[in-house]
């Protein structure tokens, strides 16, 4: 298939996961040169889940990102766009929950869960902002939202030695270990158009979040955000 561009027209881009979905952690382990697994162990630090709660991973994919919250006893639900992404997670583990669901349009109840996290889908949601608030309508009064996603590198220096990477290097390691490099080319360019990280809470709060804050890792590669729901914690 063809690129999904930036319109972000949510059919391609669930194909084009569709398409990577069997390599897709192989693959995102190798171009992070290994640090995907340290981001995933701080998002599971910053949602702070404890058994008895629920929590809602939206673009979890295969479920790697799920499986720290059902490995603690907390009820999970693994939500994802591509059908391909999920059938590879039920596979591989059969005891969480996918559902297949587009973020816009979430199909679960008001207040639902306790908590909402995403972790490098957020940028690939066309009107990305109505994500957000249907993350605030299912989400409890006191519970909690953590995004992660890609960001703005805080020093000039490495925002210029991580573009080129973005836009050179990136492309040619999936050219040699996925089997669609155009969907990494997609993603390099979809990381360079995102907002920064004061850009990104802004809007957070715009949507009805409160207590919005960040936290910067790998220089600001990656960042990851937190809020909460207006109301009392329960």
């Amino acid at each position: 298939m063809n690129r999904a561009d930036l319109s972000k027209q949510p059919h391609e881009v669930s194909a084009m996961f569709d398409d990577v979905a069997p390599r897709y952690d192989l693959v995102n382990d190798i171009l992070s040169l290994g640090r995907a697994r340290g981001w995933r162990r701080v998002v599971a630090e910053a949602v702070a889940a404890v058994p008895g709660e629920r929590v809602l991973d939206l673009a979890a994919g295969t479920g790697t990102s799920s499986e720290p919250y059902a490995d603690a006893g907390v009820e999970v639900v693994a939500a994802d766009l591509s059908l391909g992404m999920l059938e590879v997670g039920r596979a591989r583990r059969p005891d969480i929950e996918f559902v297949q669901a587009d973020a816009t349009q979430l199909p679960f109840a008001d207040a639902s869960f306790d908590a909402v996290t995403i972790s490098f889908g957020l940028r690939n949601i066309q009107g990305h902002r109505r994500a957000l608030a249907e993350m605030l309508r299912v989400t409890r009064p006191g519970g909690r939202l953590v995004i992660c996603e890609f960001s703005t590198p805080a020093l000039a220096p490495l925002r210029t030695v991580y573009t080129e990477y973005l836009m050179k290097a990136l492309p040619g390691i999936a050219a040699r270990t996925s089997s669609n490099p155009a969907a990494y080319q997609y993603l390099a360019e979809s990381i360079a158009a995102w907002p920064d990280q004061e850009e990104l809470a802004a809007q957070i709060l715009e949507t009805g979040w409160e207590g919005v804050q960040y936290r910067n890792l790998t220089g600001g590669i990656v960042a990851v955000h937190r809020a909460v729901k207006p109301g009392p914690a329960r």
